[in-house]
């Protein structure tokens, strides 16, 4: 079993386990440093999420310094300390995060849940401060209800496990998460019905639609290793590897599965999608080895604006 641990102790360890989770699809690499255009200070290591700010006018990117921005064609650094940011969630009134503060913060490390209602200019601490490091972190868009994957207790979670929480973290309940057997590597919340929740394992994709108490299997035989909904709430799509990268989207009613186009990957894989709320055609996809794409068309063709790290113009 592959888990994914409550804490990383440095950046050799975090790439370690990285690569131990994408081993079975031959990748020799995981995200290492986006430099970035427009800003020369600018080093993106460990990219921990991907997702387009609520107006659709910037793509935020969350790393081990900090947030940085691409937007018009420029990437720069965001305002705002420079946190290692690890667990990372987008809603349409705030950022959700987790991780370790920057060496000149005073907030606690690790940062337990954390909060931004200002782009990640200034942060409100949720709880678990000094206690809790959320690797996987995600949240319904419209609802704002979090889930997170807990690999160790702490004063609010009794055992490790699937947790939700409907306030902000004030209150967590456990989910008991039946039919799945493995700790998952991706999670993903429907953006309006809190109790649908789809968890990535090593043995598949599964979704909930009773806020994690039982999980079936949606695609299993090849390794899939993201996955995200989509805003409107009818599909959900997903990365996966067999003999090459692949990229499908799941209707959620039909359970129909439709590929999508996907660039050349050579031996490398969908690592994480976002879609812009105000521009409901428009994606962006991270891959493991650091390539960054955007699309306008719904996923059928991509536009490289970063490659093996470095950013194109």
């Amino acid at each position: 079993m592959k888990k994914i641990l409550n804490a990383r102790g440095d950046s050799t360890s975090y790439l370690r386990q990285t690569l131990r989770r994408v081993a079975a699809l031959g990748l020799l690499a995981a995200f290492a440093i986006l430099a970035a255009c427009g800003d020369p200070a600018i080093t993106l290591t460990h990219v921990h999420g991907l997702a387009f700010s609520p107006d659709g006018q910037r793509l935020l990117i969350p790393s081990h310094h900090g947030l940085a921005v691409y937007a018009e064609g420029r990437w720069r650094k965001a305002a705002g300390a420079e946190h290692d940011y690890m667990g990372y969630a987008v809603t349409r009134r705030a950022i959700y995060s987790s991780g370790h503060p920057a060496p000149d913060s005073r907030l606690a490390n690790p940062l337990g849940l954390i909060k931004s209602s200002d782009d990640g200019r200034s942060w409100q601490p949720l709880g678990l401060q000094g206690e809790a490091d959320f690797h996987l972190l995600a949240s319904g868009f419209d609802s704002a209800t979090l889930y997170v994957y807990n690999g160790q207790p702490n004063s609010r979670m009794s055992a490790p496990g699937l947790y939700y929480s409907r306030n902000d973290g004030a209150d967590w309940r456990r989910a008991a998460a039946q039919g799945i057997s493995q700790a998952p590597t991706a999670l993903a919340v429907h953006p309006r019905d809190e109790r649908m929740v789809a968890v990535v394992t090593g043995a598949g994709l599964y979704l909930s639609r009773d806020a994690g108490q039982r999980f079936v299997p949606l695609s299993q035989g090849e390794q899939v290793v993201s996955a995200t909904f989509s805003l409107d709430g009818n599909s959900l799509w997903f990365g996966s590897y067999g003999s090459a990268a692949k990229l499908s989207r799941l209707d959620l009613q039909t359970r129909q599965i439709t590929a999508l186009g996907v660039p050349e990957l050579r031996e490398d894989a969908v690592a994480y999608l976002a879609q812009n709320p105000a521009k409901l055609q428009e994606w962006a996809m991270a891959t493991f080895k650091r390539d960054l794409y955007l699309s306008q068309d719904a996923g059928a063709t991509w536009r490289a604006i970063a490659k093996a790290g470095q950013p194109l113009e």
